[in-house]
């Protein structure tokens, strides 16, 4: 009798356990399908076919991305150093390494989803809302920083920024997201400095720029 009860318990807790473990996946399947829609929605495409085919490849990357993520944490990379520089890896440097390792064919897949149903155009929109806009963020700051930045300057640095939201695409959070982007800007500024440029003084001549309208700007509201 004993037994028969104990069983009744265990299955009991295992058909709960795995109620809520099913509970769980559903409920992160929606959350990326809610984020999938409202991305696509924004594109007004007014084509229904072609939006739940988007939603459910935006949608399927996500959910991808995600739990790859939390199932190679920084954990599984042994700490060791940078070969570039020689410093030990950060906590956020391993688990990019631990996320860059997630198959090719999950980005694959994204875009080549994206581009049989969407131009170039609307796919930047889309990669866009994974990065929440940081390209034309970021190029905005290089046009305030660079004086009389050329069309050559900037079809190159837009062309890198733009390299760095397709890459960033494939991590989980914005720390990872910045730091792939950080890649891309060092060598927008190696770039310009290899251009007749030199990008430590005009970031220093920027920011003291920026000091002094602050300053005067102090100043004039208590004269």
């Amino acid at each position: 009798m004993k037994k028969k009860i104990m069983k009744a318990i265990l299955l009991i807790g295992f058909l709960v356990f795995t109620t809520i473990i099913n509970a769980q996946a559903v409920e992160k399947k929606q959350d990326e399908t809610a984020k999938a829609t409202e991305w696509i929605g924004s594109l007004s495409l007014n084509d229904n076919a072609k939006e739940d085919r988007l939603i459910q490849v935006v949608a399927t990357h996500l959910s991808a991305v995600k739990d790859w993520h939390n199932s190679h944490p920084a954990s599984t990379v042994p700490a060791g150093i940078n070969p570039l520089d020689g410093k030990p890896l950060s906590e956020l440097h391993r688990q990019i390494i631990a996320d860059s390792a997630m198959p090719s064919s999950v980005h694959e897949d994204l875009m080549s989803g994206l581009r049989k149903d969407l131009n170039e155009q609307q796919v930047a929109l889309v990669l866009d809302k994974y990065t929440i806009g940081k390209v034309a963020f970021t190029m905005k700051g290089y046009q305030a920083i660079v004086p009389e930045m050329t069309a050559a300057e900037t079809a190159e640095i837009q062309k890198l920024l733009e390299k760095a939201r397709e890459q960033a695409v494939d991590y989980k959070n914005m720390k990872e997201i910045s730091a792939i982007f950080e890649i891309y800007k060092t060598q927008a500024e190696q770039y310009l400095n290899n251009n007749g440029r030199n990008w430590r003084q005009m970031y220093s001549d920027y920011t003291k720029k920026i000091k002094a309208e602050k300053e005067a700007s102090k100043k004039a509201k208590n004269p």
